[in-house]
């Protein structure tokens, strides 16, 4: 867990701060409404990171074709590093309108770290954002 927990918030930190990102969604970011109770009530902050791309629907499937290292799944919490589109996996019954407002926009992806080594995994996703996202 210990690994589990640095490597979600370097994977955070790294999300938050890459020009490809529009927002990231880690509750152990001082930028996430409720990291102040998460602090209070956590002593780690998972692996799981929550972001948006940039560049919508169109951006968000070609970064999932671009990842080398990183398994397309829905399933979250296993060893290996698992990357998901929410609104085509969890959502896909939903209308557009009610993921929205929901919260799950076009652009969500999840990703569950693994126990990989967290610098390449952080490596992997930097080159698929790069390739994704039209500037």
């Amino acid at each position: 867990m210990r690994a589990h927990n640095e490597s979600g918030m370097k994977m955070a930190r790294f999300l938050e701060g890459h020009p490809c990102v529009q927002r990231t969604y880690y509750p152990g970011l001082e930028s996430h409404p409720h990291h102040a109770i998460a602090k209070e009530q956590m002593s780690g902050f998972g692996g799981v990171v929550t972001f948006e791309i940039k560049g919508g629907l169109r951006a968000a499937k070609a970064f999932l074709n671009h990842l080398k290292l990183c398994y397309i799944a829905p399933s979250l919490g296993g060893v290996e590093t698992l990357v998901t589109h929410p609104g085509m996996v969890s959502y896909y019954k939903r209308t557009r309108k009610e993921r929205y407002a929901l919260g799950i926009k076009d652009n969500l992806l999840r990703l569950a770290m693994g126990v990989e080594d967290c610098d390449d995994i952080i490596a992997d996703v930097d080159q698929a954002l790069r390739k994704s996202v039209k500037k």
